[in-house]
C-alpha cells in the first residue's frame, strides 16, 4: 500500500514539473501589470474608455473593457460595451465579395459594369475597366476621400444616388497608378452584394457573417447603434478641451456608408472575428466561413502605400513594406508580417491588428479620437509576444500626440497672421448671395438674411453656418453645429465682367475631419 501510494506522490510530482516546464515555455500571452499599464495609457492620452479584444493559439487571452463608456458618467466599459469600429468595417465587406466569389456569382478581375450595368465613373475607361477587386484597393484614380461629403455628415442622398453621382466626380490621378484611400467604392461593392445576393449588404453581414461566427450583439446598421444601453459616448477635443459629443448620432454616419463603416461591434465579438481570421477562415463553432485560399487572397498586398518614416522616438515602429489588400492593410512590424486596419468616426477610433505568423490578434476599440493610444496598447501586446526588449511607447506616443497638437496651433496660429485684415471684397455683400452647384454634390445656397451671409448645403442638413468676410473675396463659414470642427474658406473668383465666375472651398484647420472633402468642389453659380 505504502509502495502504491509513493508511485502516486512520484507520478503527481511529475505531472506538477511537466506542467510548470510547459508553462515557463509558454509565458503568458499579455505583460505583467497589464491592466495597469492600460489604465496609464487612459489617463496619459485622456481616453475615458477602451475595449480590448486579444487571442492568440486560437485562445481568447482577453475580452475586457477598461475605463467609462462616457466621461461624466461612471458606467464602466466591459467586453460587451458597443463602439463604431468604423473602416473597420471594410474587411466584412471584403469576406462578403470572397464569399460570393467562393459561390461563383462574382469574379475578382471582372469588370463591375457586367454585374451592375449602370455604374459609371468620370471617365469611360476607367468605367469598363474598374474590377470588382478595384472596389477595395483605393487604387481607381479618385481623389483621397473624394465624395465623402455625400456620406458625412449624412445627406438626403440615398446609396444608390450617392454612387451614380460619381461620374461627376474628376479623377485625380490615371487609374491604377496611385494609392488614393476612398470611402464611395466600398458603396459600390455594398450596392453589387446585394444585386448578385438578393440581400441588403446589412442583411448579408447579419445573416451571413455575425450569425456564423457568433457575433452575437455586433450591429451591421449604423442606425440601431442609437439608443442601445450598453453603448460608449463619443468624445472629442472642442476648442482644446475634451467633451461629449451629444450630436453625434446626427452629424457621424447615414446608414448610406455602412459597407464603408457603419458596423458597431464589442471586445467579445471582435475577438470571434480575429479568431476566424487565424484559424484559416474557420469559426469559433467550427464552421468554415471563408476557405484558408479566400483568407489569404484578402490579407495579400495589391496596391502599394508610402511607408513613412517614424521619429527615433517611436524607432521600434518602423515597418519596411506597407500595402493595401482587400479591406484590409499589410505591413511590417519589427519585420514580421502584420495585417491590420484603422477606423475613425467622429469621437471614435479603432484598430484592428493580427500577425498570422504569431497566431497573435488584437483588437483596441476607443471613445476618443487619439490614435497614439492605441497604438501604445498594441506594440506593447506585440512587444512581449515576441520576446522584444521593452520600450516607453507611453512616452513615445504621448510626443507624437503633443507634436500633433502643436502642429494644428501652429497651422491656425499662421492663417490669423497671414490674414490682410485691412482688405475688403470686391462685391456688395448682397452681390455674392445667390444659387449655386457643383455637379457632383448638388446644390448649395448662399442668402442674405439680416445683413449676413448663410450658406446651406440642400442635401446636408447639418450644413448651414454663417459667413463672415476673411480677406479679400474669400470667407470663412462657420457652420452653426460646432461639434462638426469643420469650418471651410469660402473663396469667390470674379470674371471679366465682375458677376461670380467660380467658389472653391478648403477647411480652416487641420483637425477637420479629411472626409469633409470640400477641396474637391467646382462650385458654379446657377443662372437664372
Amino acid at each position: 500500500m505504502k509502495f502504491v501510494q509513493r508511485k502516486l506522490w512520484i507520478a503527481i510530482v511529475a505531472v506538477v514539473v511537466l506542467w510548470e516546464e510547459s508553462t515557463a515555455q509558454s509565458p503568458d500571452v499579455l505583460p505583467r501589470g497589464f491592466d495597469q499599464y492600460v489604465q496609464r495609457v487612459l489617463e496619459t492620452f485622456e481616453v475615458p474608455g477602451m475595449a480590448l479584444a486579444v487571442v492568440k493559439d486560437g485562445e481568447v487571452a482577453l475580452a475586457k473593457g477598461y475605463g467609462v463608456r462616457r466621461m461624466d458618467d461612471p458606467a464602466g466599459v466591459d467586453e460587451h460595451t458597443l463602439f463604431p469600429i468604423a473602416s473597420n468595417s471594410k474587411a466584412f465587406t471584403g469576406a462578403a465579395l470572397a464569399m460570393l466569389v467562393e459561390e461563383g456569382k462574382l469574379e475578382w478581375d471582372k469588370p463591375v459594369v457586367e454585374y451592375l450595368p449602370w455604374f459609371k465613373l468620370s471617365d469611360p475607361l476607367v468605367t469598363n475597366e474598374l474590377s470588382v477587386c478595384d472596389l477595395l484597393v483605393h487604387r481607381s484614380g479618385i481623389a483621397p476621400y473624394a465624395g465623402d461629403l455625400l456620406q458625412f455628415p449624412p445627406t438626403t442622398y440615398t446609396r444608390r444616388e450617392l454612387v451614380e453621382r460619381l461620374r461627376y466626380l474628376p479623377l485625380a490621378t490615371s487609374f491604377r497608378s496611385a494609392y488614393a484611400y476612398d470611402n464611395v467604392l466600398y458603396l459600390v461593392a455594398g450596392l453589387l452584394i446585394e444585386e448578385v445576393s438578393g440581400m441588403m449588404w446589412e442583411e448579408f453581414i447579419r445573416q451571413r457573417i455575425f450569425e456564423k461566427v457568433g457575433m452575437e450583439t455586433s450591429i451591421s446598421r449604423f442606425s440601431k447603434f442609437k439608443g442601445v444601453q450598453n453603448g460608449a459616448a463619443s468624445h472629442a477635443r472642442v476648442g482644446g478641451k475634451l467633451r461629449v459629443l451629444e450630436n453625434f448620432f446626427e452629424q457621424g454616419l447615414g446608414d448610406i456608408s455602412n459597407p464603408a463603416g457603419g458596423i458597431v461591434s464589442n471586445a467579445a465579438d471582435m475577438a470571434k472575428w480575429l479568431l476566424t481570421q487565424l484559424d484559416s477562415g474557420r469559426t469559433p463553432k467550427g464552421e468554415h466561413l471563408l476557405s484558408s485560399a479566400s483568407v489569404e487572397n484578402l490579407w495579400r498586398g495589391i496596391t502599394p502605400m508610402p511607408i513613412p518614416k517614424v521619429p527615433e522616438w517611436i524607432a521600434p515602429a518602423q515597418s519596411d513594406f506597407n500595402a493595401y489588400a482587400l479591406g484590409f492593410r499589410v505591413h511590417t512590424y519589427r519585420h514580421v508580417k502584420a495585417v491590420t486596419h484603422g477606423g475613425k468616426l467622429d469621437g471614435f477610433v479603432s484598430c484592428v491588428m493580427f500577425f498570422p505568423d504569431l497566431d497573435l490578434g488584437i483588437c483596441v476599440l476607443t471613445n476618443q479620437e487619439s490614435t497614439n493610444a492605441y497604438m501604445a496598447v498594441i506594440n506593447a501586446v506585440v512587444d512581449h509576444v515576441m520576446g522584444a526588449e521593452p520600450f516607453d511607447w507611453i512616452t513615445g506616443y504621448r510626443r507624437q500626440e503633443d507634436r500633433r497638437f502643436q502642429y494644428i496651433a501652429n497651422q491656425e496660429r499662421a492663417a490669423v497672421n497671414q490674414r490682410a485684415t485691412g482688405s475688403g471684397p470686391s462685391l456688395p455683400i448682397a452681390a455674392y448671395a445667390g444659387s449655386y452647384r457643383d455637379a457632383w454634390y448638388g446644390d448649395i445656397s448662399i442668402m442674405e438674411e439680416d445683413g449676413q451671409l448663410v450658406m446651406r448645403f440642400e442635401h446636408t442638413p447639418l450644413l448651414v453656418g454663417e459667413m463672415e468676410h476673411w480677406q479679400y473675396d474669400t470667407f470663412v463659414v462657420r457652420w452653426q453645429n460646432r461639434d462638426l470642427r469643420a469650418d471651410a474658406y469660402v473663396t469667390f473668383s470674379l470674371d471679366h465682367d465682375g458677376s461670380i465666375h467660380r467658389v472653391r472651398m478648403k477647411a480652416v484647420s487641420p483637425v477637420t475631419d479629411v472626409s469633409y472633402d470640400f477641396h474637391d468642389l467646382d462650385i458654379y453659380p446657377v443662372k437664372d
